[in-house]
């Protein structure tokens, strides 16, 4: 939006040129979506509360978590409607990029917020079946897939890249659809699996979408493209307004959310969140280099792949309860503990992953 009124606003005064600056205006995406989640945030808790719309707890797990119960959840809509807001705003309307990654936002925060308000508003206890859940995300990243794959209009667009091979790339073909598929859905299911603890997905989130936001920007520009062996895929860089967006965003909802949180995510922040990771990944072309940075996303995921898969087989536990960061918890780290060490593990992968834009 601010570009088209920038065009306007430069006949009065050529100062305003500045506006169309990619940097400037992820600049401000950041401090949008920030200030709208501290703005907005105290007035969506009460309503919530007000609502009852409280966490439900499992009492087969930590004792800790109990007092947790009936605390407000569905906060991820916080998330939502200041990233959307705020890449509205800030981003060019008129690229396909920011637009895919803006549909599987919100196509899947839209699944999430179904899912929460069936268990918490209408009180079953499942929510969306397993069935449902899956469907509803098959259709959405499915779509995702097939849109990317129809509408590239450059090669680099459906290569795989690997780190530290420069002059290395699969050409993927349809195949691309199936990669493009498993990594938002396989994203945005392991951001749900984390989410269990106060602040411990919404920060890595935060710290991978700026690291994302990094790829997003040399990725749409040519000669920082081609100075570090990356291909240049035009439009691109473009993402990196929603990048900054989710940053800005997840940091005003870590401001109430932090131990001892205020409101919880919910899926419809985690499961919305993680797809949008998962699709800014796809348009890069840093698949693997995001498996890398969300490694505490993937250690989430195979604790609780390996513990059903080692109980279906042997009829015994891996771990004392999966996902990873209970079975800490039962091993009596409190919650604070587990949360900054896996934050901290966090910023040693995301380092691992930008240490590969020049290691080529």
């Amino acid at each position: 939006m601010i570009l088209f009124l920038s065009d306007w606003l430069t006949q009065l005064d050529p100062g305003f040129g500045v506006l169309r600056y990619l940097t400037l205006r992820a600049v401000f995406a950041t401090l949008t979506a920030l200030g709208l989640s501290l703005l907005l945030g105290p007035m969506i808790i009460r309503r919530l509360t007000l609502a009852k719309v409280g966490q439900q707890v499992r009492t087969d797990g930590p004792q800790t978590h109990l007092q947790k119960h009936g605390t407000p959840t569905m906060g991820g809509a916080l998330i939502l409607i200041s990233v959307l807001i705020s890449a509205l705003i800030w981003g060019d309307l008129s690229s396909r990029q920011l637009w895919i990654v803006l549909f599987v936002t919100a196509a899947f925060g839209a699944i999430g917020w179904v899912d929460d308000y069936r268990k918490v508003v209408k009180q079953q206890s499942e929510g969306l079946t397993a069935k449902e859940k899956y469907l509803w995300q098959t259709l959405a990243g499915a779509g995702a897939a097939i849109w990317m794959y129809v509408t590239a209009t450059h090669p680099a667009e459906t290569t795989l890249l690997f780190p530290v091979l420069k002059d290395f790339g699969i050409e993927l073909g349809w195949m691309f659809m199936v990669l493009t598929y498993f990594v938002i859905v396989g994203s945005s299911n392991a951001v749900n699996l984390t989410d269990g603890l106060d602040g411990l997905a919404i920060m890595p989130t935060v710290l991978i979408s700026g690291a994302l936001g990094i790829f997003a920007y040399v990725t749409g520009h040519q000669v920082f493209a081609e100075y570090l062996d990356l291909p240049s895929i035009p439009g691109a860089g473009e993402v990196l307004i929603i990048c900054a967006a989710i940053a800005g965003a997840g940091l005003g909802f870590l401001w109430f959310n932090t131990y001892p949180a205020q409101v919880f995510m919910g899926d419809v922040g985690a499961l919305a969140l993680g797809a949008a990771l998962g699709a800014i990944a796809v348009v890069v072309r840093q698949e693997v280099v995001f498996f890398i940075m969300a490694g505490v996303f993937v250690m989430e995921t195979l604790s609780v792949v390996l513990q059903v898969a080692s109980f279906k087989l042997t009829g015994r536990r891996i771990f004392r309860m999966a996902p990873l960061h209970h079975h800490f918890e039962l091993k009596g780290w409190p919650e604070p503990r587990v949360i900054v060490r896996f934050w901290i593990i966090t910023v040693v992968l995301v380092l691992i992953g930008l240490s590969t834009l020049k290691i080529r």
